[in-house]
């Protein structure tokens, strides 16, 4: 980790950036290495989560810390343009493209290169049918199964959103050249050994599991 943010240093310095020692923290995940990080001679503080691009990142590696935050703010997006899926001029085309594009956008935010959990994917899935429902104004005691009711909206299963998205990351990321930070990091190992118990859940591991 040290030799890599030694790397990242180097490589800004050569396009006149510098790293704010101040802005940057370290984050261990699931391993008994104690060895701290330095840069510039300066020791990086140690942190169990940290906020990196409005999504929250935690030691625990997974996104079970963000999803309640990620849903709030995806209900009160959701909340704020009650007008349009009140609309009766506007049809439900239109109404699931604005949904897609203003609602689902801020909930799967980063969602891409996130673990994820059955009890993450069930909450997220949730709150994209309680959506649905309301845009089709389907209330109870009315019901409807949830696979007609991502036939009339045209949607996949958060659980396939999610997968489509980490598909066309990966394919991005394989792209680049074989230097690339972003490379390197599907198949980097960090230091030292891991803590005792069972292998905690990680991208890669994901992604072996999705071929």
């Amino acid at each position: 980790m040290q030799i890599n943010t030694a790397s990242v240093a180097a490589v800004s310095a050569l396009v006149n950036l510098k790293i704010h020692k101040g802005k940057t923290s370290v984050l261990k995940y699931n391993t008994e290495n104690t060895n701290t990080i330095t840069l510039s001679g300066e020791t990086l503080e140690d942190v169990e989560s940290f906020a990196y691009l409005r999504r929250i990142i935690d030691e625990q590696g997974g996104s079970d810390t963000d999803v309640k935050p990620r849903i709030g703010k995806a209900t009160t997006t959701f909340l704020q343009l009650k007008k349009i899926w009140n609309s009766k001029q506007l049809s439900t085309n239109i109404k699931v493209t604005i949904f897609n594009t203003n609602v689902k956008t801020v909930l799967l935010y980063g969602a891409e290169t996130c673990t994820t959990t059955t009890t993450i994917i069930k909450k997220v899935q949730a709150f994209i049918n309680s959506c649905l429902r309301k845009i089709l104004n389907i209330h109870w005691p009315d019901t409807i199964s949830n696979g007609i009711l991502w036939e009339r909206t045209n949607q996949l299963s958060a659980e396939q959103e999610i997968r489509k998205r980490r598909w066309k990351w990966i394919g991005h990321a394989l792209r680049k050249s074989s230097n690339s930070i972003t490379r390197q990091a599907l198949t980097w190992n960090p230091e030292g050994k891991r803590k005792r118990g069972r292998p905690k859940n990680t991208l890669r591991r994901e992604i072996e599991a999705d071929m």
